[in-house]
């Protein structure tokens, strides 16, 4: 069993030692790693929540604007992500999940406050979701941090586990976001706003529920963390860090978590508004000429409700990287990252036809709004899958430190998907946008099988 040192560095701490691998150390720091993780996705992902709903509580945004205010999250947090992957072997886990976790609380507060009132410039709440991207910086120093603590062998299920309930923090906050806003009972701080969507009546919310409630939790995790975690002596000054940009195998990894994580935060962070603007009241150009019921963009079409669908595809995704994780320690993750980019292509293509709406009828609109919902969901699943495979592969590929290192770093460029995805919606559109992501996609099944999938692959993982 290991021992401690100075009340937080372990000693001789072996995960490949079976003799002296302490799992009970282990699984406990994955466990409270985890929870402060999902609450970092929640602080990351509150702006995807709160921003559709915007202009319903009385701002006056362009969607171009609201495009790039959701976008802001996914830059912030790939620039936060190149700074927390080195930090691992120099502050260690317990240091950087504790402080990480209550760093939390700033940008949730700033939501919590700013939404009670329309008087907010758009500046200010671009810093707010700029900094909303420290929840996303976390990742690319918690999930290293935790491959320290486990030997290969298991570092597909953990990594898996740690990542994917982690990523239930997206679809959490989208979630319980409308049903927070309704309890007036929980709002200790503030009072009601009204919140007006075009056609319906005024409804009363409290919409600073949907960041207060996290705050205590957010406080909590960090004081388990600083009290219970323990730290791995793995040294590594931030030059020695970078060597692993001479490894070629850390380009094509960083590709392909692209097209997986890069998917997934993109569409998560974009969803909402994809479906208010194709399909919502947000599509001006279908709501024109409609006369006496503006909540109908044709006579005898309910137009969807964004909240109602926008938490699937996250849980859908995060589910499948913690179902599919056992998986990939069972069979090797790179035949599940070939099949999940087979299978974004086919997504991709299906849903790109519902990407340009007919409204010709009700009928046609229904039809199109079920195939965008059902393709979405799919490109959903197999993001998730990958999500889980590329993080099989990458402690296959590396050896343990330069593995810690490719994980932050693969995490910290598609952690760049939402601003990436809202800026390439915003200026191509969404077609031209997916067709790109299929081309894309058919890249890395080309690279995924060539050099790690195939019989006799230079790197079978």
């Amino acid at each position: 069993m290991s021992t401690t040192t100075s009340g937080e560095w372990l000693e001789a701490w072996d995960p490949e030692n079976e003799k002296t691998w302490d799992s009970k150390r282990a699984w406990k720091t994955l466990w409270i790693t985890t929870f402060c993780l999902t609450l970092a996705f929640v602080a990351w992902f509150l702006p995807s929540a709160i921003i559709p709903k915007l202009n319903a509580l009385g701002y006056t945004f362009t969607p171009a604007q609201l495009y790039w205010m959701a976008a802001m999250p996914g830059l912030a947090a790939g620039l936060f992500r190149m700074i927390w992957m080195v930090l691992p072997p120099i502050l260690g886990t317990r240091k950087m999940v504790s402080l990480t976790t209550l760093l939390l609380v700033f940008s949730t507060l700033g939501w919590g406050v700013r939404v009670q009132e329309p008087t907010a410039p758009y500046w200010e709440l671009m810093v707010l979701a700029f900094l909303a991207g420290i929840g996303g910086g976390a990742f690319s120093g918690f999930m290293p941090s935790t491959s320290y603590f486990f030997p290969k062998s298991k570092q597909g299920t953990a990594l898996g586990l740690q990542a994917g309930l982690g990523n239930f923090g997206v679809s959490l906050v989208q979630l319980l976001t409308p049903f927070l806003i309704a309890m007036g009972g929980l709002a200790v701080f503030g009072g009601h706003q009204t919140m007006q969507i075009p056609g319906k009546p005024p409804v009363q919310v409290w919409f600073q529920n949907a960041a207060f409630v996290w705050i205590p939790l957010m406080i909590i995790g960090a004081a388990i963390a600083w009290t219970m975690l323990k730290s791995v002596p793995i040294k590594a000054n931030i030059k020695q860090q970078f060597d692993i940009f001479g490894n070629k195998d850390t380009w094509l990894m960083t590709l392909l978590y692209i097209m997986t994580f890069g998917t997934f935060s993109g569409l998560a962070a974009q969803f909402g508004l994809l479906v208010a603007n194709l399909y919502g009241s947000g599509n001006t150009k279908i709501v024109e000429g409609v006369g006496a019921t503006a909540n109908l963009l044709v006579d005898g079409y309910a137009v969807p409700d964004p909240v109602k669908f926008v938490f699937l595809g996250p849980l859908i995704g995060a589910g499948a990287r913690v179902l599919f994780s056992p998986l990939t320690d069972r069979m090797g993750g790179a035949i599940w990252t070939l099949i999940s980019g087979v299978g974004l292509v086919a997504a991709i293509v299906y849903t790109i036809p519902a990407l340009t709406p007919d409204a010709t009828s009700a009928a046609t609109l229904d039809a199109g709004f079920t195939r965008f919902l059902w393709g979405m969901l799919a490109i959903f699943l197999f993001a998730g899958i990958g999500n889980a495979s590329t993080f099989k592969q990458m402690p296959m590929i590396f050896e343990r430190r330069q593995a810690g290192g490719v994980i932050g770093w693969t995490g910290a460029i598609a952690a760049f998907g939402p601003f990436f995805f809202g800026v390439g919606v915003t200026t191509l559109g969404p077609t031209a946008f997916y067709w790109i992501g299929v081309a894309w996609c058919v890249m890395c099944v080309v690279i995924t099988w060539m050099r790690y999938a195939r019989k006799g692959a230079p790197r079978p993982s």
